[in-house]
């Protein structure tokens, strides 16, 4: 399966409390996965159910077990599959790989591979205009 990024966000923040879900959340908000007009916290409850859950699960089964609307969950869903940490097959939404460390490491070789590219552009970008 190929991945492609919409949009890659890393903030640096400073290193979370000792606790899981301290943790939970710093891991997403380094990420950019949540903005502060999630008053409700739906893209948060969203991901944790996916890393929570082994199995892939529908939108309407998220929606259901999470009392969210469909639309918002859908909503959530496009932001954590454009971001690369969520896929989706057959209409089931999953973490991209078995676990949080391994779906970093994935998404790691696409950030590399997509700065590589940006970076060949500059180099002829450059070469063209006498640099």
């Amino acid at each position: 399966m190929i991945t492609r990024f919409k949009k890659i966000t890393i903030i640096k923040l400073r290193t979370p409390e000792k606790s899981i879900n301290k943790e939970i959340q710093w891991f997403s908000q380094s990420l950019g996965l949540f903005t502060q007009r999630d008053k409700d916290k739906s893209c948060f409850r969203i991901f944790l159910e996916i890393i929570k859950t082994k199995k892939p699960q529908s939108s309407d089964e998220l929606a259901y077990k999470l009392n969210l609307s469909r639309a918002t969950v859908i909503h959530h869903l496009t932001k954590l599959t454009a971001s690369g940490i969520v896929v989706v097959n057959d209409n089931k939404y999953s973490l991209r790989a078995k676990n949080l460390e391994s779906t970093l490491k994935k998404m790691k070789a696409d950030f590399l591979s997509a700065y590589e590219e940006v970076e060949e552009v500059a180099k002829e970008i450059d070469k063209k205009i006498g640099l």
